[in-house]
């Protein structure tokens, strides 16, 4: 998943792009006019409603699914991601490389841009459209040995839950609300997780002397029990 750069689209931003990784199919192809969550979300919504939901996703570091100023990076935008049991990755900072696919698919959207030329603003989105068709079901990609990402996609069997079930911890984990400051308390010490997780329910469990702090199949935090003090950690 990434936003286009804003070149030859006269916005703020360009198009939200999501890619299949296998099939190259682009799954959504989306004019936001923002990076803003609630306008990406709304945009993802429909898409795993229409496509399914995704094993995994990998992103770069910008706006609105990574914020440079938490411990983690994450944002409520990737937490809702979380609870869909989404996997999440992030590429190596300054290397776009890492999202060559989502890459390749900008140039060819600029290289159409240049073609045809920049639609008007109240046709923006019934352009991507079009091109999103031309670029899934027409052209046919060297890469894929010369058929079209429609021959090779199919949908996600996974669903998309708009209510996604409380996680269930196994047996022997404590399980801890994360507090509107992004702690947890434990055995009368505050543990610094997410503010991102604020309200959340987090599994937690010791382990070898180490404090593991998952949040649903991700690991949070393995804080050093050895250690009277540290980052995360407060008596």
């Amino acid at each position: 998943m990434d936003f286009k750069g804003p070149k030859g689209w006269d916005a703020a931003v360009g198009p939200l792009s999501v890619l299949d990784d296998h099939s190259r199919y682009a799954v959504a192809l989306e004019a936001t006019g923002d990076t803003r969550e609630q306008s990406v979300r709304d945009r993802l919504t429909a898409t795993f409603q229409s496509c399914g939901v995704p094993e995994a996703m990998l992103m770069d570091h910008g706006c609105p699914w990574w914020n440079g100023q938490g411990a983690r990076g994450w944002t409520r935008l990737t937490v809702w991601l979380m609870k869909q049991d989404i996997g999440l990755h992030f590429g190596r900072y300054r290397h776009p490389q890492t999202q060559g696919k989502v890459e390749r698919l900008h140039r060819s959207l600029t290289a159409a841009l240049l073609r045809r030329g920049k639609p008007a603003v109240e046709q923006r989105q019934a352009w991507l459209d079009e091109f999103r068709y031309e670029y899934n079901w027409v052209r046919p990609h060297q890469a894929l040995g010369m058929k079209t990402p429609s021959q090779l996609w199919r949908n996600s069997v996974r669903h998309y839950q708009p209510s996604p079930t409380p996680w269930l911890y196994p047996s022997g984990w404590e399980t801890v609300e994360v507090t509107r400051y992004g702690q947890i308390r434990v055995a009368g010490r505050y543990y610094w997780v997410s503010g991102a997780l604020s309200g959340e329910q987090v599994g937690v469990i010791e382990a070898e002397r180490r404090l593991l702090i998952h949040f649903r199949r991700t690991l949070v935090q393995a804080v050093d029990l050895e250690v009277p003090t540290g980052p995360g950690v407060q008596a």
